[in-house]
């Protein structure tokens, strides 16, 4: 059976990350995508040469751009030039999306806003991606990843005890505003499949990012303060808190209910303090957290990760899992049998890994193994088998620089 978004055309005028990932979750699922690059240089995506403190290339391969755009299709254009333009128009009538990343005023002043387009595919998905939403004093505001951890309040979400605003690295507001993005043109194209209607979409770092925080920002809203802040030290369920093992290695504990006190007492050996007035009930355990897990923190540093997690296994139906380093992973068996990381051989780069699909569906799954293309790599195919241009037609282009 076909993936779900067979014979879905997409068309991504989108650069560096947060569009461009939007669209490859689109890819993944089946659809077409095909990239519209400057002429020239293409996504700027493809000159980033460095990220995170680390270089971004392997053998040739540029990984940020790889990673954000699997499966595409790229045709080069200049959009300044009519001729490219009206390549687009043809691309919209024969599409189903047109998504777009660029700052709010320059789709409009080329022609390729929502009201043109959509008058040449009146069941056109249009779908933007922004920094702070369409409307507002700041919606024109060009913004990037940082700006939408800045913006959302996540920065000031981390421990009680450190009270600077900190920055979560990998592109976390990009991701989450390129999720957002795909939810919503899935929504668009369930509607038009039931309504026959094309449609805007909006998502911007700032709304996936209060998203994100789901109960923290209702918190807010609804009760008029947000989540206390606590240290590990100072988390008020002991038994909802990390530990480091003898080995250096880290265990996460969630039990959240009084039933999991008296079998891990018995399991950690600590059975004297089962009924110990301070800690015999979860308010007392929460009045006197920080004297209980200091006894928890030296009763884990006795042994390593792997002994704990035996004794757990075999103590009781106790909440806790391991926790992982980014590093780990790749190899990690949970991530690995529901293939949300996947072996791929790459033709530049050989046998590497991808991100997987982190969505599983049974009769329709997604596929995540595909490479990005080369700049302008399917530009004449595009022309010629979709569009319907001659050869002739195809070097006069080139002559003019439009393509």
């Amino acid at each position: 059976m076909e993936a779900p978004l067979k014979g879905i055309r997409v068309i991504d005028w989108t650069i560096f990350q947060q569009g461009p990932y939007a669209t490859t979750l689109l890819a993944d699922m089946g659809a077409e995508v095909i990239k519209l690059e400057e002429r020239d240089k293409g996504d700027p995506g493809r000159a980033i040469f460095a990220i995170g403190g680390a270089d971004t290339n392997k053998k040739g391969l540029n990984f940020y751009f790889e990673a954000n755009n699997r499966h595409k299709h790229s045709l080069t254009v200049d959009l300044r030039k009519p001729s490219a333009r009206e390549i687009v128009y043809k691309l919209v009538e024969k599409s189903d999306v047109f998504v777009q990343n660029f700052r709010k005023g320059v789709a409009d002043r080329l022609g390729l806003g929502y009201k043109d387009l959509s008058a040449r595919n009146p069941k056109l998905i249009y779908a933007s991606a922004t920094g702070y939403g369409p409307l507002g004093p700041d919606s024109g505001e060009p913004s990037f990843d940082y700006m939408g951890h800045a913006r959302s309040g996540i920065m000031f979400t981390g421990p009680a005890d450190i009270k600077d605003p900190i920055y979560l690295t990998g592109g976390i507001a990009d991701q989450m505003g390129a999720i957002m993005l795909a939810y919503g043109i899935t929504m668009a194209l369930v509607a038009r499949e039931r309504y026959g209607i094309g449609q805007e979409v909006n998502a911007s770092h700032l709304g996936s990012m209060m998203a994100l925080q789901g109960l923290n920002v209702s918190s807010r809203t609804i009760l008029g303060h947000q989540f206390v802040r606590n240290s590990r030290e100072d988390s008020f369920n002991p038994l909802w808190n990390h530990y480091k093992c003898k080995d250096g290695q880290w265990i996460c504990l969630g039990m959240i209910q009084d039933k999991y006190w008296k079998d891990f007492c018995k399991a950690l050996g600590i059975s004297h303090l089962i009924d110990d007035p301070r800690f015999n009930m979860m308010k007392l355990r929460g009045k006197n957290r920080r004297e209980l897990i200091k006894i928890l923190d030296d009763v884990f540093l006795t042994k390593d990760r792997s002994e704990w997690l035996k004794i757990l296994d075999e103590g009781g139906d106790f909440i806790y899992t391991v926790v992982n380093s980014i590093d780990d992973l790749p190899d990690d068996p949970q991530v690995r049998a529901n293939e949300y990381i996947v072996d791929y051989d790459h033709p530049i780069a050989g046998k590497t890994q991808l991100m997987g699909v982190p969505v599983g569906l049974s009769k329709t799954p997604g596929n995540a193994r595909g490479r990005a293309p080369e700049l302008g790599e399917h530009t004449e195919t595009i022309l010629t088998e979709l569009l319907g241009y001659s050869w002739d037609d195809v070097a006069r282009l080139r002559e003019e620089g439009a393509i």
